[in-house]
């Protein structure tokens, strides 16, 4: 999945994004809350990390900001107050989740991974496509019982297929929900990694369709 971290603390922000990316999440990284209202509706991100204390405008305007806009994509709140009503006033202000800060990495990276679940209408981290299955907790795939031993980018490519099976992915849109900004991406990287999971799928799983000049498809079985 691709995560939009919005978030001023500079090394709080390293740290969160070389977890997620270890995960493998395409993350990108921005410091004011203008900058994450202008990025949001061009990017198809899965889920948002969003900090409180922002120098431009606090989280809640940015969150106000976008439902109001119309976007419903899931957004965890980090703060570092303890007040109820801080808490109380994100959530009805529209977040879907809500952290305090000091917080263990793995809490974060569970409750962001169970948000894109949800959002994507299937709340059981385990998805499976005919012998395939892949078990987004813990990003391991395997094909009737046979780890792939994915990279980290193949686990991505494969979990965006396979969330999508028997639907035609259009390159750039997978592109898009795999690569970061700083991660830039030409013809070539896709399409290596798409022969790189053919081969790991074989022969038991199902294949992944090129449609000409469109994208791809992972055949649902």
């Amino acid at each position: 999945m691709r995560v939009l971290i919005v978030e001023d603390d500079a090394p709080l922000a390293r740290s969160l994004t070389a977890l997620l990316r270890a995960g493998g999440h395409a993350v990108d990284h921005v410091a004011l809350g203008a900058d994450a209202l202008a990025v949001l509706p061009t990017e198809p991100y899965a889920v948002v990390v969003l900090d409180v204390g922002l120098p431009d405008m606090d989280g809640f305007a940015v969150l106000e900001r976008l439902r109001r806009n119309g976007s419903k994509v899931p957004v965890l709140m980090l703060t570092a107050r303890d007040g109820l009503d801080d808490k109380v006033r994100g959530l009805d202000l529209g977040a879907d989740d809500y952290l305090r800060k000091p917080f263990e990495p793995a809490e974060l990276e569970a409750r962001l991974r169970a948000l894109a679940r949800r959002q994507g209408g299937d709340p059981t981290p385990l998805l499976v496509v005919g012998r395939l299955t892949l078990n987004r907790s813990t990003a391991q795939a395997d094909v009737a019982g046979r780890d792939l031993g994915l990279r980290r980018r193949e686990w991505a490519v494969l979990e965006v297929l396979a969330t999508r099976a028997g639907q035609v992915v259009p390159r750039d849109r997978l592109a898009a929900a795999v690569f970061g900004f700083d991660e830039p991406v030409g013809r070539t990287p896709i399409e290596v990694h798409v022969t790189r999971l053919r081969a790991k799928l074989a022969p038991d799983g199902p294949g992944i369709r090129t449609i000409r000049g469109v994208g791809y498809m992972l055949e649902a079985e």
